[in-house]
């Protein structure tokens, strides 16, 4: 390298390093970005962790005892005892019937009046009727209600003696053996984070440098697009980092969320996704350049998928085809899977590989467009 081009790279990187001393200073003197940054990560935490859980407990159900033998009585006690399940006692099917329908009850368990001669005969039935207007909880509600007429059965079974045409159901979940929403849940939050510190603030901050004039006063100066962007988004990519901190720290030691996959792997893959927010961010910001819209279409570009079509919370394989196509388009999805896998399964490769080679590739896309956006508006 000669002394010339040695001179030109000291310049270059004098440049870049005051463009991020500057941009850091007036990152820490904005409240909204630090909030953005730091404070809404420990709020997503607490909400998403604490606040939203797709487990179903509690649910109220109408005990309907036509029977009263100890075996009926076994049958009513599993749901009495039982989490997931506030059993009311009732004597008739109608009274069962206008708690069902007025919502004070949102299942019925009825154990019919045969139930302990049909038991011995091995073909008893017990009758569970779910109110379907959230089919969701309907589905889960009828789950837990079956399992649990399971185990008492099973538990029967092998007090007796005698199967009685009885069947004993042995199950195991694997990577979430609690069965608790809260693991898929709060992993899935560093899609958020990472999308607001990277595309949303980003996208609001450099449109509002678009709107005060501020780009225009760094064009007159010698450094170059490439040079400007770097300087402006670094600060953010740190805080980005920082965010993710947060979080993986709160989802293990609050929420006691496993972390089977390296942590360096997990940092490697989202600074890819981070990489890709900030470039979408560039992108509409330099497209737009005002705060309004660029806040509009970022949210539509990047938090909605990210929270609607990521399988973050709904799994994009129940969508229809059409829509499930349309997935692979937002790199939110990517990271989901990552995240997920690196959390709940470990370092799987084949999943790991191919899902950060799509991240790096679109990183690499969007700040090379963001670059040349940049230059045509110096030009």
């Amino acid at each position: 390298m000669s002394a010339h081009d040695a001179n030109r790279m000291l310049a270059a990187l004098r440049r870049i390093s005051a463009l991020i001393r500057k941009e850091s200073w007036q990152l820490l003197r904005d409240p909204s970005s630090i909030a953005i940054g730091i404070v809404m990560p420990i709020a997503l935490l607490v909400l998403f962790g604490y606040g939203i859980n797709l487990d179903v407990k509690n649910v109220p159900v109408a005990i309907v005892m036509e029977d009263n033998s100890a075996e009926a009585r076994g049958v009513a006690s599993v749901f009495e005892l039982s989490d997931y399940f506030s059993a009311m006692p009732v004597k008739t099917m109608a009274e069962a019937r206008e708690m069902l329908m007025s919502s004070r009850a949102n299942a019925i368990v009825r154990i019919p009046a045969d139930f302990a001669r049909t038991l011995k005969l091995g073909n008893a039935e017990v009758q569970v009727i779910v109110n379907g207007a959230d089919s969701n909880t309907a589905r889960i509600s009828l789950g837990y209600a079956q399992g649990a007429v399971a185990v008492w059965a099973a538990k029967e079974a092998a007090r007796t003696g005698n199967p009685g045409g009885l069947i004993n159901i042995e199950s195991r979940l694997w990577f979430n053996e609690a069965n608790d929403s809260t693991y898929f849940l709060v992993p899935g939050l560093i899609v958020l984070v990472m999308t607001l510190i990277g595309a949303m603030l980003t996208a609001l901050v450099m449109a509002r440098e678009w709107e005060r004039g501020t780009f225009e006063a760094l064009f007159v100066t010698p450094v170059n697009s490439f040079e400007i962007l770097l300087g402006k988004t670094v600060p953010y990519f740190l805080l980005g980092l920082a965010g993710l901190a947060l979080c993986v720290a709160g989802s293990t030691l609050l929420f006691g969320v496993p972390l089977r996959g390296s942590l360096v792997i997990l940092t490697v893959v989202s600074m890819l996704y981070l990489l890709v927010a900030l470039g979408l961010g560039l992108v509409i910001s330099s497209a737009t350049k005002n705060q309004f819209i660029a806040s509009q279409v970022t949210m539509f570009v990047t938090f909605l998928p990210a929270m609607m079509l990521s399988g973050f919370m709904f799994d994009p394989r129940s969508m229809p085809v059409a829509v499930q196509m349309i997935t692979y388009i937002f790199p939110a999805r990517y990271f989901v899977t990552l995240l997920q896998t690196l959390f709940l399964a470990g370092n799987i490769w084949n999943v790991i590989l191919p899902n950060a080679a799509v991240l790096a590739g679109m990183a690499t896309a969007l700040l090379a467009l963001s670059v040349k956006l940049t230059r045509k508006r110096i030009a």
